[in-house]
Parts: C-alpha cells; structure tokens; sequence
C-alpha cells in the first residue's frame, strides 16, 4: 500500500513537471521571466534612429524561447547609439538597421551580454 501511494505522487509530479517542459519549449510560460506564472508581455521599446538608415544586419541568434527573451534581445541592441533592431522569436533573428557605422563585434558583444549566442552576423 505504501509503494503504492509513493508511485502516485511520483506520476502526479512527472505530469506537471513534463506540462511545464512543453510550454517551456514553445515559448509559452514564464520560461525566462523568473516566476512561476505567465510573462506578462510587453512590446519592445521601438528606437527611431537620429539619422536615415544606411544598412542593415541580420543577426541569427540562439537561445531565445519565448517575448521575454525577445524583450532582453531587443532592449541589448537598443542600447548601442545608432541600432534599432527588430527581433523575430520565429526566425530566432534581429534585423538591425543603423544610422552609422556599428560594428559587428560590438553588436555581438551586447546580445551575448543579455545572455544569448550569436550564430551569424550577415
């Protein structure tokens, strides 16, 4: 009778423990938002450039699952003067547009500094 009630509560945890699993790995739940609920999302802050855009960087970028991942990307590229970027949790990329020269390694350096890896700069 013991064993048997050890082997329910061990099921019970394994279901919620595996529910949890999938929404993390579709992007849904708080995954990265550092609580136990649902990430309330929010919109990037859009950043509009002083100057016309000269050029454009895509950036793949690995690691991001879910808004609060793109909210962190989006606010890394931000920061550097001259970029605005655009990030898409589908294609796991930043189109970054830019007013001046940026270069790439700095660009890498601030979304690697939010936690994430850059695949590509192109």
């Amino acid at each position: 009778m013991v064993n048997a009630i050890i082997i329910l509560i061990l099921v019970v945890v394994l279901v919620f423990a595996v529910k949890s699993s999938i929404k993390h790995f579709k992007g849904e739940g708080a995954c990265c938002g550092g609580g136990s609920g649902t990430v309330k999302s929010r919109k990037p802050r859009k950043k509009k450039l002083d100057g016309p855009v000269i050029g454009r960087y895509t950036v793949r970028i690995s690691g991001m699952h879910c808004q609060n991942c793109v909210n962190s990307v989006t606010d890394a590229i931000n920061s550097i003067a001259g970029a605005s970027a655009k990030v898409s949790l589908h294609s796991k990329s930043a189109e970054v547009s830019f007013d001046r020269d940026i270069d790439r390694e700095e660009l890498k350096r601030a979304v690697e500094k939010a936690g994430y890896e850059v695949v590509s700069i192109s």
